[in-house]
Formats: structure tokens, C-alpha cells, sequence
């Protein structure tokens, strides 16, 4: 497995065979098999954008849900995980160690649809206990993308 391969496609996705082949010293043949090889054995998933959705009308609302949960007998939390990441408001589910049990990511058009997401559908999903949802106020850096920039925080000068 070509360890610096995925390391380049991490940073950008948009590398052209032609480009990671000159980086890695083979051939752009070589380059292709590599990638197809890995996506065929799952170690690449999938290629994403990083939109900063603040620069946008369109901008979205997200939060991170903390999910205690009392685990299945037969399969822990699975079930309920793959049950929770069917929805499409929900972009991330992570196991946890720690406090709570399972985290996840949810978007939506405004707080009172991720609430009303929260409190109609995870909330009393079987198997859930608690909920404790924290709304992003901001995002900085995401995937490893920067998403601020030089444009300061004028959190401090809303009076002047």
C-alpha cells in the first residue's frame, strides 16, 4: 500500500495522475492501477469538497450530538449506529470513548430544524438514553482545509 499516495490524496483530491506520478517517481500508468487498487479494497472511500458554506446565501447549520446508549447484546452499538447514519441530516457517526457513546454530526437549514431532528428522531430512537447536542458557532479548519481567513473576528466591535 502506497502510504505517500494516500497522504497526497488527502491533501488534494484534485491531483491529476500526471502530477502524483512526477511527486512519487513512477508512472502515471502505475499511478492509476495504485488508486484503483485501493479503492477496490475499500481504503479510499470516496472523494470529497470542502465547501466554507459561510461564504454562501446557502449557509447551514451544524452541531455535534452526544448519544448515550445501551448496547445490544448481540451487536453493541452497530445497530443503532447504522440506524442513525441512514438519515440524511446526519453527516458523521463516530464511537466514543469516554463520557458519552456515540457522536454525531448533523446539518440543517436553521438550529430549530437540527433541534427538531434531535428531539424527534434520535432522542427517542430505541436504545437512546441522553441526548446532549452542542451547535458549531464557527469552523476553522476542516479535513485539514483552513476556512478562516484574514477577515478578523469583529465579535468585539458590534458597537462601534
Amino acid at each position: 500500500m502506497n502510504k505517500q499516495l494516500l497522504k497526497l490524496l488527502e491533501q488534494n483530491a484534485r491531483y491529476t495522475t500526471a502530477d502524483l506520478a512526477t511527486m512519487l517517481g513512477m508512472s502515471e500508468d502505475e499511478v492509476r492501477a495504485e488508486i484503483e487498487q485501493l479503492k477496490k479494497d475499500g481504503v479510499i472511500r470516496g472523494f470529497k469538497t470542502v465547501v466554507d458554506w459561510e461564504r454562501l446565501d446557502s449557509a447551514y447549520v451544524s452541531a455535534l450530538i452526544e448519544l448515550k446508549v445501551t448496547p445490544q447484546a448481540d451487536s453493541g452499538f452497530e445497530d443503532t449506529a447504522k440506524k442513525i447514519m441512514k438519515y440524511d441530516e446526519v453527516e458523521t457517526v463516530y464511537l466514543m470513548s469516554g463520557g458519552y457513546d456515540l457522536c454525531v454530526i448533523v446539518k440543517g437549514k436553521t438550529f430549530q430544524e437540527v433541534a427538531m431532528f434531535v428531539g424527534k428522531v434520535l432522542a427517542p430512537m430505541k436504545g437512546v438514553i441522553s441526548t446532549a447536542t452542542h451547535f458549531v458557532l464557527r469552523r476553522y479548519k476542516e479535513l485539514d482545509v483552513v476556512l478562516c481567513g484574514d477577515e478578523g473576528d469583529d465579535r468585539g466591535n458590534f458597537w462601534l
